[in-house]
């Protein structure tokens, strides 16, 4: 007799089961690198899955990952900064982020470098707001999202001289209601900016609490420092 997975019918869980991502491995029979840039790689993996025979082939990008900010003024009002994405062909708006490209610097400070480069700005108080996966079936970027209150303008002698894409970012302070009706509308697509701002909003409505800035994150894919 054929089991349910072999059927197709998926298990039955207790109701009671924890919602809690778990770490999971299957037996990887080969794995190769298809292409390697700055950012992340392409690799290929064959996998034993499940009682199939046959090894499952996927490709996916290992990626450096990265932190972004959910700055937050003393009006309520919400940082969003409008940069040109060219996969995308869009100019988006986002919330300040960076990649973790700099060997040994824990999540924490590199959250508060980007913010002042990308909008020359910092804070005085740093929470931990969200964490997640950009892409889990294609990627293993992951990203976490910090909530900055106490807000203060970097000084002009000290601000950061941006390049590229970079350059040409415009940055506008939005009531934290308004970017909440913005991407129910349809009208902001980038995901930490999405993920932050909806996240804030379920806070505000009594759902979860903060936590401290450098919460562990046990199963980061690069295992770097809060």
């Amino acid at each position: 007799m054929r089991s349910q997975q072999q059927a197709g019918r998926l298990p039955t869980y207790p109701d009671k089961m924890p919602v809690h991502d778990s770490p999971a491995s299957h037996p990887i029979t080969e794995s190769q690198t298809l292409q390697t840039t700055p950012i992340f790689e392409l690799a290929e993996e064959k996998i034993v899955f499940g009682e199939r025979e046959e090894p499952l082939t996927r490709a996916f990008l290992k990626h450096l990952s990265a932190v972004a900010v959910l700055a937050i003024d003393a009006q309520d009002r919400v940082l969003l900064i409008n940069q040109y994405r060219h996969p995308a062909r869009l100019n988006m708006w986002e919330i300040p982020a960076g990649l973790l490209d700099m060997d040994g610097e824990p999540m924490l400070d590199a959250a508060v470098r980007e913010l002042h480069e990308e909008a020359d700005i910092s804070a005085d108080t740093w929470h931990t707001l969200v964490d997640f996966y950009t892409t889990p079936g294609a990627s293993n970027e992951a990203i976490r999202i910090y909530l900055a209150e106490g807000i203060s303008e970097t000084p002009e002698a000290e601000q950061h001289e941006r390049e590229g894409e970079e350059a040409e970012i415009v940055k506008t302070w939005v009531p934290l209601a308004e970017a909440v009706g913005a991407v129910l509308a349809g009208q902001i697509h980038n995901p930490s900016a999405v993920t932050g701002i909806l996240a804030l909003h379920a806070l505000r409505t009594g759902a979860g609490e903060l936590r401290d800035a450098r919460a562990p994150w046990a199963d980061h894919p690069r295992g770097i420092k809060p």
